[in-house]
């Protein structure tokens, strides 16, 4: 086993481990457990698993993002300062006096790629196991060869099978694969490119609008949805199913986000701010300001983190 398998090892066997879990799961309420649907529900149930453990990375991921912005006109006043040299020497002292701006803010400007970095080895995982499970072979933990002969020999509505792919499909012209990788590819690139668009347009202030930052994401807002259709080409229906759910969860995720919580001074924050003094108008209440307005969204973000049950110590004796 090379560098690399050994490092990918633990995260395939614990994709295995919740995908298989799941698929007992369905099977014990009833349902064939040799159906292409059974395996897409474990799919999408190993999607909602996946994305609701990064939920602390996400409230990090805005935490950090909110800081950065408050130091954003400190690190655009050392950026001027060092505009037009561009010797090395130069180039470190203003990284050097960026990231010390950051470290006394608390933050890090790299903290906003933390829930891309973490899920990207989990995609690949996945890809790794279900190529795996498409060859008919038994994984590295809960992945049976049963299970995985069972997997390859699965169809969506008698006629899709999960291990094809729109390559396949296309040179043998099947069609049911044809028309469900095709419509999965729409809905797929629909979702990441409508997601990245909410918080390119609403979710941006005038500040960050003007930085180099945007205008590269302005980039990727087309970037990203092409590499999605070129991807498409080549992935197994399985895996675009994990893909799929992953965007659509991404979508609902930023829409609440945006919704409850936007960057301040965004237009997203000034409608939310305004709908609020409407709503406490009606109300009779006093317009909210200062620090009880940040005690708010400071409370929004807390409830995005899912709670963990106490545990119970033993009761005394009386």
């Amino acid at each position: 086993m090379d560098f690399f398998g050994m490092l990918m090892w633990p995260i395939k066997w614990v994709l295995e481990a919740v995908l298989v879990g799941f698929h007992w799961l369905f099977e014990w309420f009833g349902m064939d457990p040799a159906s292409g649907l059974v395996w897409v529900l474990s799919i999408a149930s190993l999607v909602l698993v996946v994305r609701t453990a990064m939920i602390p990375l996400t409230v990090k991921q805005i935490k950090s993002s909110r800081k950065a912005l408050e130091v954003a006109p400190e690190v655009k006043k050392i950026q001027d300062k060092y505009k037009g040299k561009k010797d090395s020497l130069s180039r470190e002292a203003m990284n050097r006096e960026v990231m010390e701006v950051y470290k006394k803010a608390g933050t890090n400007p790299l903290a906003s790629c933390l829930p891309l970095l973490v899920q990207m080895p989990v995609f690949l995982g996945l890809v790794q196991v279900l190529n795996t499970a498409n060859q008919g072979a038994a994984g590295v933990g809960a992945m049976s060869e049963v299970l995985a002969r069972q997997f390859r020999a699965s169809t969506l509505f008698d006629a899709v099978p999960l291990h094809m792919s729109l390559e396949v499909g296309v040179s043998e012209w099947n069609w049911p694969v044809i028309i469900t990788a095709v419509s999965m590819t729409i809905f797929m690139v629909g979702a990441q490119f409508y997601t990245q668009l909410q918080i390119m347009t609403k979710n941006q202030t005038p500040q960050m609008k003007e930085s180099p930052m945007y205008k590269q994401q302005r980039m990727m807002l087309y970037i990203i949805p092409f590499f999605l259709l070129i991807t498409a080409w080549i992935f197994p229906l399985a895996t675009m199913f994990y893909w799929l759910v992953s965007n659509v969860y991404t979508l609902v995720q930023q829409l609440i986000i945006i919704n409850r919580m936007p960057n301040p001074g965004s237009e997203a924050a000034l409608s939310r701010e305004a709908k609020m003094a409407r709503k406490r108008q009606r109300m009779g209440l006093p317009a909210v300001e200062g620090e009880e307005k940040q005690d708010e969204e400071d409370t929004v973000i807390e409830n995005l983190q899912r709670k963990q049950p106490r545990k119970k110590g033993p009761r005394s004796n009386r």
